[in-house]
């Protein structure tokens, strides 16, 4: 492998584009950060995501035997970022970590498509206590 000296441009020289950027380039494409710029294309990349608040609800429901499931999508309705409040059963006697991955494995095709996922697992018991507290 040469040194990196060799493979470093000084800054006066004119950087060529490479051949995968000049040919998107030569045919008309445009680079795109991915972010919706509308409301229209929010709704459209929701759909063609296929990732929805009910579809992951629904799922949890299935999956986990979920009681109680509160998502909230935080990408402003193009579906890619999630907060989720997920109660069941199943995490009784389980740490935090096994609770994520237990939720991640019921939802691994969805997580796949989506940018940011963050859940909060309670047992029926821990929230009912955590409601408690909230009312007080």
């Amino acid at each position: 492998m040469p040194p990196l000296t060799r493979l470093v441009r000084p800054t006066t020289a004119p950087i060529k584009p490479t051949r995968v950027s000049w040919i998107a380039y030569s045919r008309g494409f445009a680079m795109s950060t991915g972010a919706a710029e509308t409301d229209t294309q929010a709704a459209n990349a929701a759909s063609t995501s296929g990732v929805t608040v009910s579809s992951l609800e629904q799922t949890l429901k299935e999956k986990l035997g979920a009681e109680h499931v509160e998502i909230e999508d935080m990408s402003g309705g193009c579906g890619q970022a999630f907060n989720a409040m997920i109660v069941s059963q199943q995490f009784d006697k389980k740490n935090t970590l096994a609770r994520h991955r237990l939720v991640n494995s019921a939802l691994k095709t969805e997580i796949a498509a989506i940018h940011a996922w963050t859940p909060r697992c309670f047992t029926p018991e821990e929230w009912v206590k955590k409601q408690n507290e909230a009312g007080r």
